[in-house]
């Protein structure tokens, strides 16, 4: 009886160790987003997104803290999180997809990425045009997008609604290593 439960366990910590191997993640992603207006451009960096790419399924996660923004001005920080993204309502954007066509030992290549992105509590299907390089056991993937703020339920008080662009341009760049429990 003892060997079966031997047995048992051993497989299933095998089945465990193999899924790991085919999942990379980056502890450090960078997200950055800017907006034109006329008044004074946006822009803001947060340097501590989480995202993981599973190379077996071609499927990627990224899940980002919304306050973590740093933006250059204080005040643009706060009307960002308290205004416009109301982050203690929701507090993060996250992104779940599948990378088409994906080669995991093309040393570069350029995909397109489904799927869905959720900020501010609304879903929305996206297409993202990324870049991948393949470097030993490290992948690097970039790209831009844009997307619009009323997508996603943003309000902007009349006033102020020449001030601010209804297309914010958003780039990205996630570095993957091994996972590493």
């Amino acid at each position: 009886m003892n060997k079966i439960l031997a047995l048992v366990f051993f497989l299933i910590t095998i089945t465990s160790f193999d899924s790991k191997s085919d999942q990379v993640i980056a502890r450090q992603g960078q997200v950055s987003f800017f907006s034109y207006t006329s008044v004074e451009n946006i822009e803001a960096k947060n340097n501590q997104v989480l995202s993981i790419l599973d190379l077996s399924k071609n499927e990627i996660a990224i899940s980002m803290l919304m306050r973590a923004f740093v933006f250059e001005k204080s005040l643009m920080h706060e009307h960002f999180n308290e205004s416009y993204i109301e982050s203690d309502i929701y507090p993060k954007a996250t992104f779940e997809g599948a990378i088409v066509n994906f080669d995991p030992l093309a040393e570069k290549q350029v995909r397109i990425i489904k799927g869905i992105l959720s900020i501010h509590g609304i879903d929305k299907e996206i297409e993202i045009k990324t870049t991948i390089e393949n470097t030993n056991e490290s992948y690097i993937l970039e790209g831009d997008f844009t997307v619009e703020v009323k997508d996603f339920d943003i309000k902007i008080p009349p006033l102020l609604a020449s001030n601010i662009a209804k297309t914010i341009s958003i780039k990205f760049r996630f570095e993957y290593q091994p996972y590493e429990q």
